[in-house]
């Protein structure tokens, strides 16, 4: 069985960031794969499920109420390594396209203090499994590590 792309990625060499995973057509429209890589694969610890299920709410909420980008949301959703997430949005971007919105989207991760949006056994299979200081904490460091000074050495894949 071939390879999928994901698992050509360098993941030694691979640090934080916003990368193009990859591109889809979908009949006339195409679908962009970000990979927004929050931690170090394979250098330092995943994030636990708590605190990604929580950016993951926040982050869905967000992103599907956004003025401009609301529409073109098509997913948000944590990676199985617990390393990042993946955004796919309607349209064909490239990375530094959509660095505004994510310095936008993790400002309003790290800021939220209010109630987890769908954190409630009504609206969420593991509502109890959410931590927001630490999603508060790990989007801040995101921003500072990643976002507010992100050159091209985080915005395309290491060969």
């Amino acid at each position: 069985m071939e390879k999928i792309t994901s698992f050509t990625i360098d993941h030694i060499k691979l640090q934080p960031g916003v990368y193009v995973s990859r591109k889809d057509s979908v009949g006339k429209e195409v679908i962009t794969t970000f990979d927004l890589r929050m931690t170090s694969p394979n250098e330092e610890p995943v994030m636990n499920t708590a605190e990604m299920h929580t950016i993951e709410h926040l982050a869905a909420t967000f992103l599907r109420n956004h003025k401009e980008y609301g529409e073109k949301t098509i997913y948000f959703g944590p990676m199985g390594c617990r390393t990042g997430f993946y955004l796919l949005l309607a349209g064909d971007y490239s990375s530094k396209d959509i660095v505004p919105l994510m310095v936008e989207l993790y400002e309003f991760i790290r800021d939220f203090k209010d109630e987890v949006p769908g954190a409630s056994a009504k609206d969420c299979g593991n509502y109890l499994d959410m931590n927001l200081g630490m999603a508060n904490y790990l989007a801040d460091r995101y921003l500072n590590n990643v976002l507010y000074h992100i050159d091209d050495s985080r915005l395309i894949y290491p060969e």
